[in-house]
């Protein structure tokens, strides 16, 4: 635009400086002559003004479109040009960031990758500086052991040759014990052939005397050789019997001493109670009036009582007292509570009773879960899972032949502690173990099995070591435990229940263990009778001397034993006392 406005100022200069020359000229030519023709040139000149006026504003408005559209060409090449030298230059200042981007990253891994690998150089430098060290201190550690070593060489040869001065001379002496030992062994030989010589007269000679013998006693070799074998066989026989016996007596009389001090001083120190009351099922009233209240109109409270709490409420002629029947002695427990409420409070309804009844089930589970801590502090026990304890409160109403089952573990706890001390094992986990033995007996009315395999789930279920469990499993039969708890559980158990007073077993069972007793010594070959005594804690066997010796009373006394303790089972142990004697009567007439 700019261009344009230039060349239309030249155009109208030229022909704005063309018309003054023009207008100057004439008026120079015309001053001096002619006037005459001024009116003429004057239009001529507005004429040929006009012509060039035309002439020039139509070369002005040419010019002007063509400026116009040269310079709008312009613009739009001069927009393209800075929109491209704009990306050009934005292109140009992206390249330059990323090639100073770029050369930045190449410089930092390239000081970095010197850097490594001057600390490589100056490591690897430092390590042979410390290898050349090493290798110095090895190569003087070396010299030092090659000098001693050449030392000892030279003292070992100097040996050496004093060994070899030593050899030739025994070498010496043993040529001329070797000529010795030549004339000796030809000597040996003839001694040998005249010793072959002599045993061959002799083996004739005892030949002979043998046929002798077979003739003087007719009998043949084999049946001499049978007699001689059994006369043999019973010396032996009665020598190891009399051996077995000594053996035996010696071994029984250090077990015992040793068996009787450690149980004694368990027994001493256990001072739990041998047993415990049995559960009360008679509670008093008082008076007779308080029966017709518990019985209700038309019994509707006796049938609710005994409904609610599964015991049997029996009302009789006892004076001030009603009785309680049950099986359960847990629930008796809680019905006689329940009871006592009632009686106490003096309203006996269904509502009240079933409302007692709750409280007292409640109050009986706090009362088990006491009887358990109690029973585990006493025994010395800690680290029980609630249930456990539970499980414990619960065998306070358990009894085992009379004796309670609560009370039996504890003691039994005790003594397992005691043992276990004595022998160098974990007193706290004998205790442990001891306390749990029977603790499968807490359920075994309410679910199937037997209180061995119970306490095995139990003892498992919760937890509990393997020594715990190996005693639950294996305190009947203690030849089978894997551990040496199972043995002292099973000892203590049988010292609780052999304890006087501790258990109590019915005449018919009594009296049918006597009978086993006697019938099993009985069934031995050579037993003419044998009696229980002491209330079957001892059998006294009567042999017939002919059949049955001294020593074959020893190894008969054992197989009775054994064939007791696989055939029968019983509390405490059973003495066997075999009795031989020999008579020998006569008259005088």
């Amino acid at each position: 635009m700019e261009i344009l406005y230039i060349l239309l100022g030249l155009l109208v200069g030229l022909v704005v400086g063309g018309y003054l020359l023009y207008g100057r000229g004439l008026s120079r030519g015309t001053q001096d002559g002619e006037r005459v023709g001024l009116s003429r040139g004057l239009e001529q000149r507005t004429n040929l003004d006009d012509g060039l006026l035309k002439v020039a504003q139509q070369d002005a408005e040419n010019l002007r479109r063509t400026a116009q559209t040269e310079a709008a060409g312009l613009r739009e090449a001069a927009a393209k040009l800075h929109a491209e030298a704009e990306r050009t230059r934005a292109e140009a200042l992206s390249l330059r960031l990323e090639a100073e981007k770029n050369a930045e990253n190449v410089l930092v891994e390239a000081r970095g990758r010197a850097e490594r690998e001057q600390n490589a150089l100056r490591d690897g430098l430092r390590g042979d500086r410390e290898n050349l060290a090493l290798e110095r201190e090895n190569l003087k550690a070396d010299r030092a052991t090659f000098k001693t070593e050449r030392e000892e060489l030279r003292g070992e040869r100097e040996e050496f040759k004093r060994e070899l001065e030593r050899l030739n001379r025994r070498a010496e002496q043993l040529d001329a014990r070797g000529l010795k030992l030549d004339s000796l062994e030809e000597r040996l030989e003839k001694d040998l052939l005249r010793t072959a010589e002599v045993r061959e007269a002799l083996e004739q000679k005892e030949h002979a005397l043998e046929v002798r013998i077979y003739e003087i006693a007719a009998l043949t070799p084999e049946a001499a050789r049978e007699l001689i074998l059994g006369k043999l066989e019973e010396e032996l026989e009665e020598e190891r019997a009399m051996r077995v016996k000594i053996s035996l007596e010696k071994a029984n009389l250090e077990a015992k001493k040793k068996a009787q001090s450690i149980i004694a001083q368990a027994i001493q120190r256990s001072a739990s109670e041998t047993s415990a009351a049995m559960s009360v099922s008679v509670v008093p009233i008082p008076s007779d009036s308080m029966k017709g209240r518990i019985i209700g109109r038309e019994g509707r409270n006796i049938r609710a009582f005994e409904q609610l709490t599964g015991v049997d409420l029996i009302i009789d002629d006892t004076p001030e007292a009603v009785i309680l029947s049950s099986f359960n002695p847990l629930r008796r427990e809680v019905a006689k509570h329940a009871l006592e409420q009632l009686v106490q409070d003096g309203r006996i309804h269904p509502t009240r009773i079933e409302e007692v009844v709750h409280r007292a089930q409640d109050d009986m589970k706090a009362f088990i879960h006491a009887q358990g801590e109690e029973g585990a502090l006493e025994a010395g026990v800690v680290g029980l899972k609630p249930g456990l304890l539970q499980l414990l409160g619960r065998m306070y109403f358990r009894t085992s032949y009379g004796q309670n089952v609560l009370k039996h573990s504890i003691q039994v706890a005790h003594i397992t502690g005691i043992l276990a001390a004595e022998l160098g094992l974990d007193q706290a986990m004998g205790r442990r173990a001891g306390l749990l033995h029977d603790v499968g007996k807490s359920i075994d009315r309410e679910i199937e099995g037997t209180h061995v395999d119970i306490g095995i789930s139990l003892g498992k279920r919760f937890g509990e070591p393997l020594e715990v469990i190996d005693a639950i499993a294996h305190h009947h039969d203690p030849e089978n435990s894997e551990t040496l708890f199972g043995v002292l559980v099973a000892a203590a158990d049988a010292i609780s229940a052999a304890r006087p007073g501790a258990r109590r077993e019915s005449l018919e069972t009594y009296i049918k263990r006597l009978e086993n007793l006697e019938t099993i010594a009985v069934s031995f070959p050579g037993v003419s009778a044998a009696y229980a005594i002491q209330a079957g804690r001892e059998v006294r066997v009567i042999v017939q001397p002919e059949k049955v010796n001294d020593g074959k009373a020893t190894l008969l006394a054992r197989e009775i034993a054994g064939r007791i303790e696989q055939d029968m089972e019983y509390p405490g142990q059973v003495q066997v006392t075999v009795v031989r004697e020999s008579r020998a009567v006569e008259y005088a007439k």
